[in-house]
């Protein structure tokens, strides 16, 4: 009986064991996930794609738009994503270091924390813009309000009116020294506001990839301009 006993406990992991595998497991969920990097003070550096997790270890690939830092050493850095799953932030911790063609190792990755969100990389702004309509009564181009934007979509403020399932294009301009972005959008949500103003919630439609790291890049660096980081 001793001896059945004895060889059951030998397979049995340890706790400690059981509880790494369990974060390398959620790690690992997180590989292709959009993330935001800042220095241990909260100070943004830069925004990426978090691959290669093994463990507590991954890569940082830096999008390469973004101008590339001069970090000769490891730092502490605080990670920000997105689960789009959970539909929750993700908060994260690790120790990164560069190598070339502005990919960053990140190793002792944690997870830190999660909270409930909406959406992540998303600017709340007040920026002119246009949407343009190609049928109905208010085809052409219209002057708006770009109210706030993420990745998947915007939320524009109007006196015209349109209704959900409409179709057009929205042109903004998020940064003075950028080009003016164009994303084609379907209405999903109408709000009146009163005195003939409306508020809409657009997604958006046919984003290829690069499109999307444009809309983050230029989300992260209005956010580091608000912020006072150059």
């Amino acid at each position: 009986m001793k001896f059945f006993r004895l060889f059951g406990e030998k397979g049995k992991e340890s706790p400690e064991k059981t509880e790494a595998a369990e974060k390398a497991k959620m790690l690992a969920a997180y590989s292709g996930m959009r993330v935001e990097v800042a220095n241990d003070k909260g100070r943004p550096l830069f925004v990426a794609k978090l691959e290669a997790l093994d463990g507590d270890r991954g890569e940082l690939h830096q999008y390469s738009e973004t101008v590339g830092l001069q970090i000769d050493e490891s730092i502490l850095v605080k990670i920000r994503g997105y689960d789009e799953r959970e539909k929750k932030a993700v908060y994260m911790e690790g120790t990164m270091t560069a190598m070339p063609q502005h990919v960053w190792q990140v190793e002792g990755l944690t997870v830190t924390g999660m909270e409930n969100a909406r959406a992540f990389f998303r600017l709340e702004t007040n920026l002119d813009a246009t949407v343009t309509k190609f049928s109905g009564l208010e085809m052409g181009e219209k002057s708006c309000k770009l109210l706030n934007i993420s990745v998947g979509g915007a939320c524009i403020g109007s006196d015209r009116k349109y209704h959900k399932g409409d179709r057009f294009l929205l042109k903004v301009k998020l940064l003075d020294d950028s080009p003016v972005s164009a994303m084609f959008c379907e209405v999903l949500r109408v709000t009146e506001r009163g005195n003939s103003k409306f508020e809409y919630g657009c997604k958006f439609l046919e984003l290829t990839e690069e499109d999307q790291e444009k809309i983050i890049q230029s989300i992260f660096e209005v956010q580091r301009q608000k912020r006072g980081y150059y």
